[in-house]
């Protein structure tokens, strides 16, 4: 799907923004879902603000007036989104990006920011939470409204997944004085498009001062022959194959084999 010259950029930049992958009808369901999901786990009692700790941060962002929504793992909520795990032209492009025809998933998240008071995340990168030895972890974020500047899209720093992992303090994103969220390049968005960038990628967003609301889901895939480092950050259908096959049948069936086990436990 994927051109050789657009690839390349994306492993210059570090990122890569990409329209057309989802047909409207398609990104109707999946909008009504995100919705109806919200709405489900609001009236369960849910906690879901996930405004990023960290206090030098949140008093430079005023983050303590804001909230974001979230949700992780959509798949095991709804059907509508495991069907779009499997999406042909959506991990086509994964594929293209990882330069490997097998892609497993990570993991899911929703976030909605809601308007006027949605709020920002620090700049940061996401290798602290999840660490892999080869680094192939991507994200790919589709966002089921706009997000323009004042909407508080993405913000990022081309090319700085190519510094490596960087020091990170206790709440895990970078320091706010040497980082500050406005220093970072907005990458605007409309309905449908997926932005990806790899997981070194430093990026962060700003506050939702519209009066519209933000809504994404977040996806981070690997190739499955990378291996994480550590056991953080696990979540439901993680090792999923969302295209290929496991070019380790032992290792995947010790996966798990594992998960069984901790499940008995």
């Amino acid at each position: 799907m994927l051109s050789n010259e657009v690839v390349e950029r994306y492993r210059e930049d570090g990122y890569l923004l990409v329209q057309g992958i989802f047909e409207p009808e398609e990104l109707d369901r999946l909008e009504a879902s995100f919705d109806q999901l919200v709405t489900r786990r609001q009236a369960a009692g849910a906690e879901l603000d996930a405004t990023w700790g960290g206090a030098r941060w949140r008093a430079l962002e005023q983050a303590d007036q804001t909230v974001v929504l979230h949700t992780h793992d959509l798949q095991a909520y709804c059907a509508e989104w495991t069907r779009t795990l499997v999406h042909d032209r959506f991990t086509e492009v994964m594929s293209d990006l990882l330069g490997t025809p097998n892609v497993q998933l990570h993991h899911t998240k929703l976030f909605l920011k809601p308007p006027g008071i949605g709020s920002p995340f620090p700049l940061h990168q996401d290798y602290p939470h999840f660490p892999h030895e080869r680094h192939t972890m991507m994200a790919a974020i589709l966002h089921l409204s706009d997000a323009d500047e004042e909407m508080g899209c993405v913000r990022l720093v081309p090319g700085s997944h190519r510094r490596g992992p960087l020091p990170v303090g206790e709440h895990l994103h970078l320091d706010p004085d040497e980082w500050p969220v406005a220093s970072a390049l907005p990458c605007p968005a409309s309905r449908g498009d997926v932005l990806f960038f790899s997981y070194l990628l430093v990026h962060g967003s700003g506050t939702n001062r519209s009066a519209r609301v933000r809504k994404t889901v977040l996806f981070q895939v690997r190739d499955p022959a990378d291996r994480q480092l550590g056991d953080s950050h696990r979540s439901h259908a993680q090792g999923l194959m969302l295209r290929g096959v496991h070019p380790d049948v032992e290792v995947a069936a010790r996966s798990f084999d594992e998960r069984m086990a901790r499940r008995a436990g």
